[in-house]
């Protein structure tokens, strides 16, 4: 293979739009697979797959049992699955995690990255967050986690082998954090990020002779960071490694991509970026990291995507979608109607920690939704959520629908209008707010119904900016899906799709 970029062939950035942050990266022969974060949604770590580090698919999710994975009821939204780290070794794809809230760290393993993966393995003397692994010649395994310590591990038992030990404490940053450890060439690299994940987000790097160290710091360090700029791309950081078959190296790691005015607000999430990596004197130079970059040497494998409709034809859901906390079968069902998808309400609003929703990350700043339900004699409907106290939703029931808006303490019901009987098509648009000043929200939600004729009818247009990090805090993005407030509901179908930009 050719080790130059395809000349004035470029691919977009980031390459796993979206809710999809820390990401980690392996590669086995000429596949690569890739794990995130989940925080408070079931099934948990999702779980994709590429030919070209550019195109990926999701296989499934690693925590989709609930003997693997519990989120209680009282964990708050951005609490949950923290951060997994994923290798390969002697055989068998291996997959480290925090469950913030219930059990700390935990260790799976599998043979087939697209599932099963094994019940967990508790790591009771493995603290904090962020663990990572890594194995020397001698097969001996390294955990490492945020702070910066580690400690030897028996990665089949659980069982630490001594007592943590701090190793580096970074370039200085905040919050040392997400590191990762590899052997390359003669050294040991640290790979961790630094300065918090918001605005001061930043990947530095340390190596030694040896796993435990010493370590010495990059003259270089920060090796990538946004702060201080006006890029397009900010809070670059939490950041993986990983070689092609052709000797290049490659970084993934998470960014956001703020709109509006000041301070700029990102609403979908933080998502995974790629970036090209070089080899100077021993230390990574990161190459430019931007929303169009130069395609790999490679050729390009493009994946299907998604389909715009999912019609619920197929007995089990598929991968992309989501709940809060957990999903019982006796609460979501394909099967109880044919060619629909059956919601039984548990929590009465998405005020609530246990509503029953069903939902996916929304993956484009500007993009559209479209449901057709039938409440039936129950309630439900659309929402577009960021946690319990931000969120905004159409709900049908009772002949008629009304836009509900949360934000903090406040709900509010914002427009209703009667509808006939039965089933009736509910719809989001997103996209850009008009310009104003220096207070310009990032995008508008507008909330409507469709009629026979497929014209949209809108009843309220909200401002984004309440949908968003820097409003709310934490550490997710928008989902945008289907709930049950009130007995029991049914959904025919579900159109997601992007509007003008990606």
């Amino acid at each position: 293979m050719s080790d130059q970029p395809q000349p004035g062939v470029t691919v977009p950035n980031p390459v796993i739009p979206g809710f999809h942050p820390d990401p980690s990266v392996c590669r086995v022969g000429d596949d690569y697979y890739l794990v995130c974060s989940s925080f408070e949604y079931f099934p948990g770590i999702p779980v994709f797959r590429s030919r070209d580090l550019v195109n990926w698919t999701q296989i499934g999710n690693a925590l989709d049992r609930p003997g693997q994975l519990r989120l209680p009821r009282d964990m708050p939204s951005s609490a949950g699955i923290y951060a997994p780290t994923l290798r390969h070794h002697d055989g068998r794809f291996w997959l480290i995690v925090t469950n913030v809230g219930d059990g700390g760290n935990m260790l799976f393993t599998a043979t087939d990255p697209a599932g099963p993966w094994s019940d967990p393995v508790r790591l009771p003397g493995v603290p904090g967050i962020d663990p990572d692994l890594a194995w020397d010649e001698d097969g001996t395994c390294w955990c490492t986690v945020a702070g910066i310590s580690q400690v030897r591990l028996d990665p089949y038992t659980g069982e630490t082998l001594g007592e943590p030990e701090r190793t580096w404490s970074g370039a200085g940053g905040q919050a040392p954090e997400a590191p990762h450890l590899y052997r390359i060439g003669e050294y040991w690299y640290l790979l961790i990020a630094e300065g918090g994940t918001e605005r001061g987000h930043g990947v530095s790097i340390a190596r030694g002779r040896t796993p435990t160290g010493p370590f010495e710091p990059c003259p270089d360090n920060p090796v990538l960071t946004h702060r201080s700029t006006n890029h397009p791309i900010q809070n670059t950081g939490h950041a993986d490694l990983v070689q092609a078959p052709d000797g290049t190296w490659w970084m993934v790691l998470l960014g956001v991509r703020p709109r509006g005015g000041t301070p700029g607000w990102h609403v979908i999430g933080r998502e995974t970026f790629l970036a090209p990596v070089e080899w100077v004197d021993g230390w990574p130079a990161v190459g430019p990291l931007s929303p169009e970059m130069p395609a790999p040497a490679w050729p390009l494998f493009p994946a299907p995507g998604l389909p715009v409709r999912d019609d619920f034809d197929h007995a089990e859901l598929q991968p992309c979608w989501i709940s809060l906390r957990e999903r019982p079968a006796q609460l979501v069902t394909t099967k109880e109607r044919s060619g629909w998808l059956t919601l039984h309400a548990a929590g009465a609003s998405p005020d609530e920690p246990d509503l029953v929703l069903v939902g996916r990350r929304q993956q484009h700043l500007d993009c559209s939704a479209r449901t057709l339900i039938d409440p039936a004699t129950g309630r439900g409907g659309l929402a577009v959520r960021l946690d319990e106290r931000h969120h905004y939703e159409i709900e049908a029931g009772d002949g008629r629908v009304t836009v509900f808006a949360r934000i903090g303490p406040l709900r509010t019901e914002v427009a209703s209008a009667p509808v006939p009987a039965g089933p009736v098509v509910l719809g989001v648009e997103i996209g850009p707010h008009p310009p104003e000043d220096a207070r310009t929200a990032p995008d508008l939600l507008t909330f409507g119904v469709e009629q026979p004729d497929g014209t949209f009818t809108a009843l309220a247009s909200l401002d984004g900016r309440y949908l968003s990090t820097e409003v709310a805090g934490g550490f997710t993005g928008r989902v945008i899906g289907m709930y049950a407030a009130a007995g029991t509901v049914h959904f025919d179908w579900f159109d997601y799709g992007p509007q003008s930009n990606p």
